[in-house]
């Protein structure tokens, strides 16, 4: 994948860089395979805002991805496409029984290619098989955390794990944070790296395209009032006042450590992605 700049002719043009779509091969989803997305603009249950700075945004519907890859045995690739709800492309491929799903499409497939599911698969891009069954060392996406829960981890563009080694029934994983995880032998992961590579090279170029997102604006705390925010108040521009940054609510924000320490999934954990 390449990515395509504009000429300036405007302000907003100036900079802007686009997918050059390459990998793209079908321009229109599979019907049967969409859903209603709904739109909550960060706001949970009761209405109150969860999450800040959500809410506009396009309408778009969801496409139904296959990650448990359950469907033992070869499909076919039908073609290559644009996903809105996530950065990495999605193929759609097609059973010999005829049923048609969605994968995520790793670097390299293509329309006509054949991808299979299973114990026996061989290791090529595409394929899905137990981690018992992948040789140490291989290139691996769309891993499981729990058997036939469904892959879970490295999902986004040009996103890879390594295997690192298997011992006493579990398998250790380096993610692309740099974390090193044990996961179960039995969990099923998918051969490759996920296509779209230079997703991180694209630039915006203007506040809409990230409006179209359903991505509201986000305000400084340094330029609210005392009652809005901890970094608030002051005559003119304020330094913050505290011996740190915080969040809204008082927590210290800019590199603080919030996991607990004493989760239950902490003992799967061989190295941090920070290196301790």
């Amino acid at each position: 994948m390449a990515t395509r700049a504009y000429k300036p002719t405007t302000p907003g043009r100036r900079g802007m860089t686009v997918p050059s779509f390459d990998e793209v091969t079908k321009f229109s989803p599979e019907k049967k395979l969409l859903t209603v997305k709904k739109k909550h603009a960060g706001r949970n249950s009761a209405g109150r805002i969860t999450v800040r700075h959500h809410g506009g945004g396009n309408k778009v519907k969801y496409r139904v991805i296959d990650f448990k890859r359950q469907n033992e045995g070869k499909a076919t690739v039908v073609g290559v496409e644009y996903d809105p709800n996530r950065t990495a492309y999605i193929a759609l491929v097609e059973y010999e029984d005829g049923t048609r799903s969605y994968v995520l499409a790793p670097v390299g497939l293509t329309d006509g290619a054949v991808i299979e599911s299973g114990s026996a698969a061989d290791i090529i891009p595409g394929n899905t098989l137990p981690i018992a069954n992948i040789p140490v060392g291989t290139l691996i996406n769309n891993i499981e955390l729990y058997p036939g829960k469904g892959g879970q981890l490295v999902r986004s563009a040009g996103a890879a794990a390594q295997l690192m080694a298997k011992e006493d029934g579990v398998a250790q994983v380096r993610l692309p944070s740099g974390e090193v995880r044990k996961i179960r032998l039995d969990c099923k992961a998918t051969i490759g790296q996920i296509g779209n590579i230079e997703h991180d090279t694209v630039k915006v170029g203007k506040a809409g395209k990230t409006r179209h997102k359903g991505v509201r604006p986000t305000v400084r705390g340094s330029v609210m009032n005392p009652c809005d925010h901890p970094h608030g108040g002051g005559e003119g521009k304020s330094p913050i006042g505290r011996p740190g940054p915080v969040t809204p609510w008082g927590k210290p924000a800019l590199g603080y450590k919030t996991r607990n320490k004493k989760a239950r999934t902490e003992k799967n954990i061989v190295k941090h992605r920070n290196g301790k």
